[in-house]
């Protein structure tokens, strides 16, 4: 007779010396005489539990290495843990109805706890179907032994015991896909909670190291944070630009900001623009991006948060990107908004009261000609005008001011209020 325990290739492959389950909806041939053989041989197995077990073990540590990890680990639960299952499957030969219920309560809970010890699904389906070929040579085994001649009726009950093998194992997949899939969500859960934690400067110091793990990221070193608004769905995907290529990243989504927690490595800052090895500016329309200044450290990733959405603040409704470093004076202005304001009433006030026309002219002459570092003949160019005409216009804004563009205190003053007016969008 051919042996009933198949390799792990031919139990995959389909080829067994036993007939195929049956098709559902098919009427099983067992009669009184099948079911008197099988009993018989079943009591026995019942009597004879431990050995069956003793044999399942050794097929698993020979052909399957991830039962040989947990035989190795923990010999006893895997025993146990076998023992069980091959109780409540010879149980189920003896009294079906009876023993059904106990005996899916055991396959779902083996599948449930091996997704939680992380034993691969393969391994754990392999390992069923290992344990339904030697009960199955046991009953062919037991019957040879004790009435030769019966052994003709066993192929009448075939299909039951493989239905029942197969039925278990769907049974333990879907435990074990619905276990696996509850932890991943726990996973991410965690993952996302302690991010949060991270950006709002609530997490535990205690946390740092499962944050550290959990998020891919080192405890120590530089970090910076990227904070991203508007554009596409895939705002992440679009802000890549913005991170140092090869740089580790953990993004965060959030209802309207997500953040980019970078871990600079070598780097002392991301990259500045005019650098070889810059990453290019993100230019998708109406995508804000704003970079905050290094910090040191996971536990201070709270600060650089901060920064972040300081440089966020910065960026125009259009879309660009704001490095908070290249930004400071505007951040000064966006950190206290109020004074801001009061600033740009205080110094621009008598030019916001003109009339619009006259008030945008002498706003962009004086924007442009301290862009241009204070030359007339380069802000005329801009402004497609005579550089005495800009001159003029300077000469009125004084006046009207009652500052002097000459003198360094007010020069600050005017720059400010000006920065004040375009990042607080009054």
């Amino acid at each position: 007779m051919q042996h009933a325990v198949r390799s792990r290739a031919a139990i995959r492959t389909g080829l067994t010396p036993v007939p195929r389950p049956r098709t559902p909806g098919v009427t099983s041939l067992i009669d009184a005489d099948a079911l008197r053989v099988l009993h018989r041989a079943a009591r026995a197995l019942l009597d004879d539990l431990p050995d069956l077990t003793d044999r399942l073990m050794a097929l698993l540590r020979e052909q399957e290495p991830a039962y040989r990890a947990a035989l190795t680990k923990d010999p006893t639960a895997t025993w146990q843990e076998a023992h069980r299952s091959l109780r409540h499957s010879v149980a189920s030969l003896l009294d079906p109805r009876g023993a059904r219920d106990a005996a899916r309560r055991c396959s779902w809970r083996i599948g449930a706890a091996r997704a939680e010890q992380g034993l691969p699904l393969d391994a754990l389906l392999h390992a069923f179907r290992l344990g339904g070929s030697l009960v199955w040579q046991r009953l062919v085994e037991e019957t040879s032994r004790a009435a030769p001649e019966d052994v003709r009726l066993l192929v009448h009950v075939a299909a039951d015991v493989w239905n029942f093998v197969d039925e278990h194992c769907t049974l333990v997949a879907d435990a074990y896909r619905q276990t696996e899939w509850q932890l991943g969500r726990r996973r991410e859960n965690r993952v996302r909670q302690l991010a949060a934690g991270l950006l709002d400067g609530t997490g535990r110091i205690a946390d740092l190291p499962e944050a550290a793990r959990a998020l891919g990221l080192p405890e120590h070193g530089r970090y910076v944070v990227v904070a991203v608004a508007g554009g596409p769905p895939a705002r992440p995907d679009a802000a890549r630009a913005a991170v140092p290529p090869g740089s580790r990243v953990h993004w965060h989504a959030g209802a309207e900001t997500d953040y980019g927690i970078v871990s600079l490595g070598d780097h002392d800052g991301l990259p500045e623009p005019h650098r070889p090895e810059a990453a290019q500016d993100v230019s998708v329309p109406g995508l804000r991006v704003g970079v905050g200044s290094p910090v040191d450290g996971l536990a201070a990733v709270g600060d650089a948060r901060r920064l972040a959405d300081t440089a966020l603040t910065i960026c125009p409704p259009a879309g660009g990107t704001v490095r908070l470093a290249d930004q400071l004076p505007a951040a000064l202005v966006v950190s206290s908004p109020e004074l801001g304001r009061a600033l740009a009433e205080k110094v621009l006030g008598p030019l916001l009261r003109l009339e619009s026309a006259d008030r945008d002219v002498l706003l962009d002459t004086l924007t442009t000609w301290l862009d241009c570092d204070g030359s007339a003949q380069r802000a005329g160019e801009r402004l497609y005008c005579h550089r005495n005409t800009v001159l003029n216009r300077l000469r009125r804004c004084e006046q009207l001011t009652g500052r002097s563009l000459a003198r360094p205190a007010d020069l600050v003053e005017f720059s400010l209020a000006l920065t004040a007016r375009r990042v607080l969008h009054d």
